[in-house]
């Protein structure tokens, strides 16, 4: 039917929409950052405008190398392509030698194009991103120090951001204190992502405890369950102070960013709570019959299946869908269908008998089923005429 061919066409788009996409990742954004932003003298350009112009005096920041080290770690871990490898070593020596902060502990936000400290704020999600890389670099190949390190970050992050009191992550801090005391959706989402990944390699029971605390927070405080949006900037106790605002990015990134929290969790101790909304395209038919005033079915047959679309869920009103006394044309097919001289026969008449003894009933209204396969059937009479004669004397 309609609905399993659309099921196809579907499944055919997704294998489609996949390999082209990896196409695009191994012959275009992976070769351009390996190529082209690749310092000689060490790290990555921070910058290169619209039009393909580096700027190699520009300052470079740790999420950026972060971002890198986890994309060509995982690149590597998945296909075994030592280029990848090599990129990835360079983005994992470049972030622990020049943004690892050795004297206060975390890591720079920026540093300059000759790797020299910038802006030596403790943004933590830029905490989490480093781990991110970090983790994902020994998932591939077993490298300690890039383990030790990120177990290292994960600690700062717990002393300097966790806010034991009124639970969750603080946004930043100065290089040597605490500065920073709101609370922010995307703080939240890069450490849960930071933690998920680093708990694939190092089984601790404190990593496992506070990455199953973020993703209730996510759960109890984040979700929005009144629109089913993240809240994006809390005060310190948690009261949201960005209503009407939503990042569908971040809702998108983060739905499957909980659901990966949860599998590698694998306790069960963790429910999540999915939204769905009703599609507005499911398949339902109406078959529609004309009963001929000899008390048989016109045709022996319906005289129009009717495929429409809707909301799931929804109620079929049948008295709205009804073609009583006209000439109708079907919308898709232009196919012209005459119910004139016929009249709608609704649920509430009862049955009607045909010749041959079996009673016929217009089928009560219901609701479009999710799989599609809702079939409702509509019963029209034969309008009955009243003729009028008189009789007279004819003029000769």
């Amino acid at each position: 039917g309609p609905a399993q061919g659309r099921k196809q066409m579907n499944m055919n788009r997704e294998q489609q929409f996949k390999r082209e996409l990896t196409e695009e990742l191994r012959n275009n954004i992976l070769p351009f950052w390996a190529r082209q932003m690749v310092d000689p003298g060490g790290g990555f350009f921070g910058r290169m405008t619209g039009t393909g112009e580096l700027i190699a005096n520009a300052g470079r920041s740790a999420i950026l190398c972060g971002r890198i080290l986890w994309t060509f770690s995982a690149a590597y871990r998945t296909s075994g392509c030592e280029q990848y490898l090599a990129t990835a070593t360079a983005a994992r020596d470049y972030l622990l030698d020049k943004f690892l902060d050795k004297t206060y502990g975390g890591v720079y936000w920026s540093v300059d194009a000759a790797g020299n400290p910038a802006d030596t704020k403790k943004q933590f999600y830029a905490l989490g991103f480093a781990i991110y890389g970090l983790s994902e670099y020994a998932r591939a190949t077993g490298d300690e120090r890039a383990l030790r390190e990120a177990i290292g970050l994960f600690r700062a992050i717990e002393e300097h951001s966790y806010d034991a009191v009124n639970n969750g992550y603080e946004e930043a801090a100065a290089r040597d204190k605490d500065a920073n005391e709101k609370k922010t959706m995307n703080t939240h989402l890069h450490i849960l992502e930071a933690y998920t990944n680093l708990l694939r390699i190092w089984p601790d029971e404190g990593l496992r405890r506070q990455t199953r605390n973020l993703l209730e927070i996510f759960l109890s405080r984040i979700v929005q369950p009144q629109n089913g949006h993240l809240g994006l900037f809390f005060d310190d106790r948690w009261q949201l102070k960005s209503a009407g605002c939503f990042s569908y990015g971040h809702d998108i990134e983060g739905t499957w960013l909980m659901m990966e929290t949860a599998e590698v969790l694998g306790d069960g101790s963790t429910v999540l709570k999915l939204y769905y909304t009703s599609n507005t395209d499911t398949d339902y038919v109406l078959e529609h019959y004309l009963v001929t005033g000899a008390g048989t079915i016109k045709g022996d047959a319906p005289i129009y299946v009717e495929h429409l679309e809707g909301l799931t869920d929804t109620m079929i009103v049948l008295a709205d869908k009804e073609h009583s006394q006209a000439l109708y044309t079907d919308p898709t097919t232009g196919k012209v269908y005459d119910f004139r001289g016929y009249v709608f026969r609704p649920r509430s008449d009862g049955p009607y008998r045909l010749v041959n003894g079996k009673y016929v009933q217009t089928d009560a209204d219901a609701t479009i089923l999710g799989s599609g396969e809702r079939v409702l059937k509509l019963y029209y009479l034969a309008q009955t005429v009243h003729l009028q004669l008189e009789l007279g004397t004819a003029d000769n």
